[in-house]
């Protein structure tokens, strides 16, 4: 792997940083030059378990958005004509790669976004396995022919679109900076990530992996804003496919960016995912499974697919929430650099600020704050904030509607099941649902009854390489992490041949 930085630092992000060294100011990769913005701005990159500055981003604007594209289309023919058996094997071996340094890009994302450390090793293995999924799906993007007369043969090809952003958050940096770019990569187009400005480096690190087994140019990262470089690329003529994962507001904006364009645009948003708990299951492993389904030892809470609007048959509430409170009181909340905590802090200072104001105007609104809802004892500085269950929580309250994305539980009691369906379909979002029972009539019930686009049964959300995942309503369109998205990124053409006729004197000659 080549230094890092030409003109900026003569070091490498990956295992560069650390708490206690120097801070790293890292270029961006584009079309296999390491750059800085052309305007010259940065973007600090704060530890949020300190507070302190780790190093700065470029801050790239529309001229590196145009420098980026450009790169991707000069590298991406080459990339295509290769063939899909050529490019598997290089996935391959970019897993392989990013395998050899999985403690140092799992400790990067540590002290990046404060998720905790056993959360980002299991992110890097997750990556790595989708990686390799997708390189063994490669050469399923072949076409179809179609029955027709002896003068015609018509058949279907699927072809790349060329250039492929993917733009991705801040609470899974490494693993979704790596196992979204796959699909797209293994269907043929070359692949400009654009990470969240607050949790850059990972995929910085990941270009410096991906510049030693990928040819120049087909893997770029651009750092920046989503305001200035993020919207610069959407709206790019020269860039006709887009991923997002994100917020609603914001894939709301990409959408109308990339009409103008008329954009493939595919959305990854966010959920208010319903866990609905039936009174024949056992209320305290329900109780240690509701915890494991919001990734609060994972991501901290943030996490779309988290469940954070618990309703509980009122039969088992009572010590269902007993439960609950024991298993959330268990969690270690600290330095995520230690592996003996469970939790670390939110991933920045303004999202901290905002997981607070769901909590206070929670309590504002009549809820019960039963744990947490504050900075846990003896941690002064980081964007802490306590694992949080509110009770006595009415649907109508913002908490049992608005996404936290933190660690932040709301319980509300039921006792009828149509009633408990419709509250739960009750939501402009409808990413995953969960359900809690042994009853497989009633499971298989609620499973088609609930709006969301996967559904859980006495799952902890934890998902099986290859099933379809995506949402419904205000949670998205398009599906990730399956065929689906690997022909997501793909044209179909379809092409019909007129046989000539045979040539009066063939039989003769």
């Amino acid at each position: 792997m080549s230094a890092l930085g030409t003109d900026l630092v003569q070091t490498r992000v990956l295992g560069a940083v650390g708490r206690g060294k120097p801070p790293v100011h890292a270029s961006m990769s584009i079309g296999g030059r390491w750059v800085g913005a052309v305007s010259g701005a940065r973007i600090d990159c704060i530890d949020p378990t300190t507070e302190e500055l780790l190093g700065t981003v470029p801050a790239g604007g529309p001229p590196d958005a145009v420098l980026a594209v450009q790169a991707a289309w000069e590298a991406q023919g080459a990339w295509r004509a290769m063939g899909w058996t050529r490019r598997a094997g290089m996935l391959r071996d970019l897993a392989a790669a990013i395998g050899e340094h999985a403690e140092e890009l799992a400790l990067l994302d540590v002290l990046d976004s404060g998720n905790p450390i056993a959360g980002m090793r299991a992110d890097i293995q997750s990556a790595m396995a989708e990686i390799n999924y997708f390189a063994g799906l490669a050469g399923q993007t072949h076409g179809v022919s179609t029955p027709t007369d002896a003068a015609r043969v018509s058949f279907t090809q699927r072809e790349p679109y060329g250039v492929v952003l993917r733009i991705v958050p801040f609470n899974h940096p490494f693993k979704f900076a790596s196992g979204k770019s796959a699909a797209a990569l293994a269907a043929g187009n070359a692949v400009i990530v654009k990470p969240g400005e607050e949790t850059s480096m990972s995929a910085i690190a990941l270009a410096e992996i991906a510049e030693s087994v990928l040819p120049p140019g087909v893997f770029s990262v651009v750092t920046g804003t989503g305001v200035e470089v993020g919207d610069a690329l959407v709206s790019h003529p020269d860039v006709p496919r887009v991923a997002f994962t994100g917020s609603v507001p914001t894939g709301r904006a990409i959408l109308r960016s990339g009409a103008e364009t008329f954009t493939h645009i595919t959305l990854e948003l966010g959920g208010k995912n319903p866990l609905v708990v039936c009174p024949d299951v056992d209320p305290r492993q329900a109780a240690v499974d509701a915890v494991s389904t919001m990734n609060i030892a994972r991501s901290n809470g943030q996490s779309c697919g988290s469940t954070s609007r618990m309703y509980v048959h009122e039969r088992i509430a009572p010590a269902f929430t007993s439960a609950l409170v024991d298993r959330l009181g268990e969690l270690s909340v600290g330095d995520p650099v230690d592996e003996a905590n469970d939790a670390g802090p939110l991933a920045f200072s303004a999202h901290h600020q905002r997981v607070l104001g769901h909590i206070s105007r929670a309590i504002d609104e009549g809820a019960t704050l039963t744990l947490g809802g504050s900075r846990p004892e003896g941690l002064d500085r980081g964007f802490f904030v306590q694992p949080t269950l509110f009770t006595d929580v009415t649907d109508e309250m913002a908490i049992a509607r608005d996404e936290v994305f933190g660690p932040v539980q709301a319980l509300l009691t039921w006792s009828d099941l149509d009633d408990v369906v419709a509250r739960a379909n009750n939501s402009p979002m409808g990413l995953t649902a969960n359900v809690f029972t042994r009853d497989l009539q009633v499971a298989h019930d609620l499973a088609n009854r609930l709006e969301a686009g996967y559904v859980y049964v006495n799952g902890t959300g934890r998902r099986p390489p290859g099933s379809p995942f995506g949402g419904w309503k205000h949670s998205g369109m398009g599906k990730e992490n399956s065929f689906e998205e690997l022909a997501s990124y793909t044209r179909e053409k379809t092409i019909t041949i007129t046989l000539p006729p045979r040539a009066p004197d063939w039989a003769g000659s």
